[in-house]
């Protein structure tokens, strides 16, 4: 993994996760197995949809936005994923959040992983496949900003105090965009 200077935190970089099947081929598995939910999140006192579908697998409940997420099994797609991720990033993660973005209108809002039980200082290791998206992320202190194509195939690990002093999200885009399949991977302590 190639490591991204920024201040106040850790990135890395790797262009293409090293696993056994095409980016073409884990996006069709993803899609197919994957039980998608379309979530509605509390924002601002209110309850709204998230602009995206999503699927929580694992381990572990987790708990953010004003809801508690309960863990499906990992499949065995999200646990050889799960391996080459850990071997490459040398840590380890017991549940993943997965985000579909069916097109150019879904997006994330600007958030930080900050919640409890990830830790003080998580490790988040998102990896992508299908299209490319810009992930955006802004100093919560800082004017700064720094922006990522997370391309087919790729792999970023956010660590260290990047989550405490950073937000990160992803715009909606005019542009036509084709589908694309985010997975977070997370360790959940207690």
């Amino acid at each position: 993994m190639l490591p991204i200077p920024v201040e106040d935190g850790e990135l890395s970089f790797m262009i293409q996760l090293p696993l056994g099947l095409s980016n073409a081929e884990i996006v069709r598995q993803l899609v197919d197995e994957t039980e998608w939910k379309a979530e509605t999140i509390f924002l601002f006192g209110r309850e709204v949809p998230q602009p995206r579908l999503s699927a929580w697998y694992g381990e572990k409940s987790y708990t953010y936005s004003g809801r508690t997420f309960h863990p499906l099994p990992f499949t065995p797609l999200q646990l050889a994923i799960k391996r080459v991720v850990e071997e490459v990033s040398g840590r380890k993660f017991n549940s993943v959040l997965l985000n579909y973005y069916r097109d150019g209108n879904d997006s994330m809002g600007f958030h930080s992983d900050d919640e409890p039980e990830l830790g003080r200082e998580p490790a988040i290791a998102s990896v992508s496949f299908g299209e490319t998206r810009t992930f955006i992320l802004k100093h919560k202190k800082l004017p700064r900003t720094l922006k990522l194509d997370l391309t087919d195939g790729s792999l970023l690990l956010m660590s260290g105090k990047l989550q405490n002093c950073w937000r990160h999200g992803i715009n909606k885009e005019r542009t036509p965009r084709g589908p694309r399949i985010n997975l977070t991977f997370r360790l959940i302590c207690g």
